[in-house]
């Protein structure tokens, strides 16, 4: 037991997490879960929020270890906000993401944290971006990550369709965070899911309590 513990602290603090962003017409929904734990084997939160808002409408959300993903957004913030300022507009998502992707990439030897970052621009409308472990890119429709998202590649793939409304997005990113979240020991808490348009933001928070069920529990 001292032992498997003094290996958890080495480890630290990950977010063990199930992560999504889907594209709708119109606009996008990234969510994750609330837990992280140490070593993968505690539950040292329930209530950290995975979804970081690096500009007006632009999000990125993490997964693994929490100290590596927070310094990232911390630069990547930072760096997004000063490119902003000189180009006189808001920032692409493409930029944004490529900012994140910059950073993993020069400090690959080191960092031990993925990313998806999801957001709306005037020039391309709603776009996701997963940023993996090394930096590599990639735009997708939608992305799942996390260790939650091994459980839910099935349903994603049988329910993901294009240009669905708002609400049908909603329902998806909901049902799938759900799923993972019972079946995954490190995912849990409540859902948080950003709903990002050309009109503005809007946060939901939905309890655990009050998540869709798929089986008796």
């Amino acid at each position: 037991m001292e032992r498997h513990f003094m290996d958890s602290q080495i480890k630290g603090v990950s977010t063990g997490t199930t992560i999504l962003a889907v594209t709708f017409n119109g606009g996008v929904i990234i969510g994750s879960d609330s837990r992280a734990s140490i070593g993968g084997s505690y539950v040292s939160s329930k209530t950290i929020n995975k979804l970081i808002q690096v500009h007006d409408r632009i999000f990125c959300c993490i997964a693994g270890s929490l100290a590596d993903a927070q310094a990232v957004t911390k630069a990547a913030k930072f760096q997004i906000s000063f490119h902003s300022i000189q180009m006189e507009s808001p920032p692409l998502v493409k930029a944004a993401a490529s900012v994140l992707k910059e950073l993993c990439y020069n400090n690959k030897e080191e960092l031990q944290a993925g990313f998806i970052t999801a957001g709306w621009d005037r020039k391309k409308g709603p776009q996701v971006y997963t940023v993996a472990l090394g930096g590599m890119l990639l735009s997708q429709p939608f992305t799942i990550g996390g260790s939650g998202s091994t459980y839910i590649y099935g349903y994603a793939d049988a329910k993901y369709k294009p240009d669905m409304s708002k609400e049908e997005c909603l329902q998806f990113a909901t049902n799938a965070l759900a799923l993972a979240m019972g079946r995954d020991n490190v995912s849990g808490g409540v859902a948080h899911l950003v709903v990002i348009t050309e009109e503005g933001v809007e946060h939901v928070v939905i309890p655990g309590d009050k998540l869709p069920k798929f089986h008796d529990e």
